[in-house]
Formats: C-alpha cells, sequence, structure tokens
C-alpha cells in the first residue's frame, strides 16, 4: 500500500467519525437520517427503561395500581403490560410502544434538524427564527403522533416546540 493510498483510507475512516451512518447524497438527506435514527435509538432505550421500570414497580404491588402513600397519586400503569400470565402479550404491547415512541422520536429529531438546515439554507443565515419555525412545525408533529392528538394540544405543543428550540438557541450563542 502506498502512502498516498494509507492517507486516503486513514481520511476516509475519519470521515465515518462524522457520517458514520450513510451517505444519502445531500446534506439535508444525511442531517435528516442521522437525527432520526440516533433520537429513534434513545427514544426506544428510554421507552424499555420506563416501560420495565412501570413493570416492575406493578410487579411489586401485586398489579393493583396502589396508591402510592408518598404523594398520594396513583402508579401509572399500562392495562397491556401486566407482567403476569402472559408475558407474550407483555412483550407483544412493549415491543408496540417502544416502536411507536422510538418513531415518534425519531420524526421529531428528523424533522427539526432538516427543517433547521433547509431554512439556514434558504435564508442565508442561522438565528432563533430559523430554529422557532422548526420547532412549531415539529412540536404539530408530535402532538399529531399522540393517543389524545386534539386542536388544543397541536397547538400548545407547536407553541411549545417553538419556544423550546429558539430558547436552545438564544442559549446556544451566549455560551
Amino acid at each position: 500500500m502506498s502512502s498516498h493510498e494509507a492517507r486516503k483510507f486513514v481520511e476516509e475512516v475519519r470521515g465515518l467519525e462524522k457520517n458514520w451512518m450513510l451517505d444519502l447524497g445531500h446534506p439535508l438527506l444525511n442531517r435528516v437520517a442521522d437525527s432520526f435514527v440516533k433520537a429513534a435509538g434513545i427514544g426506544g432505550i428510554q421507552a424499555v427503561t420506563r416501560d420495565s421500570y412501570f413493570m416492575a414497580i406493578e410487579g411489586e404491588s401485586g398489579g393493583t395500581g396502589a396508591v402510592s402513600g408518598a404523594t398520594g397519586s396513583r402508579k401509572r400503569t399500562f392495562p397491556d403490560l401486566n407482567g403476569g400470565t402472559s408475558n407474550s402479550k407483555s412483550a407483544e404491547a412493549m415491543v408496540k410502544s417502544v416502536s411507536k415512541e422510538s418513531f415518534q422520536w425519531g420524526l421529531a429529531a428528523g424533522m427539526h434538524s432538516g427543517l433547521t438546515y433547509g431554512l439556514a439554507e434558504v435564508r442565508g443565515t442561522h438565528d432563533w427564527k430559523n430554529s422557532a419555525v422548526p420547532g412549531a412545525v415539529t412540536g404539530a408533529a408530535v402532538a399529531l403522533t399522540s393517543d389524545n392528538a386534539s386542536h388544543e394540544r397541536v397547538v400548545q405543543c407547536a407553541i411549545t416546540g417553538a419556544a423550546l428550540s429558539a430558547a436552545a438557541n438564544v442559549l446556544s450563542d451566549m455560551v
């Protein structure tokens, strides 16, 4: 192997650290796909951890949905995730829950990343407006994929998404 080939190989490996997934031929598509896959993985881990925790808590209380002594509030229960006699039903419900939540996390991250990148390219600048608009659209999309989507919930999530995204942009510029 010549030094030129070795150098090219090293550059290729270093490039994999930045774009470890795949190259779809356009920076916008690469960014959306990368964000979707990473956030979906994080969402899946979060959902599995949460569902496992509640299954364990329900198992300790005997599945009665007992009231917590410290707060007086009901523990969260999942009707299909009982961990009792039907382990396949419990596992199937967990897989469905994790899949849906992973998709929601990936959708949110991919949409936000793609819209932010697209607006920055079109407007030629990256400011809080380029974060607020994608935040609002992403918030609305997440609300629409939830179980209890309503007009009020979509508007509330859009406003919250815009505010959080704009605030994150402003705060990141301060650092």
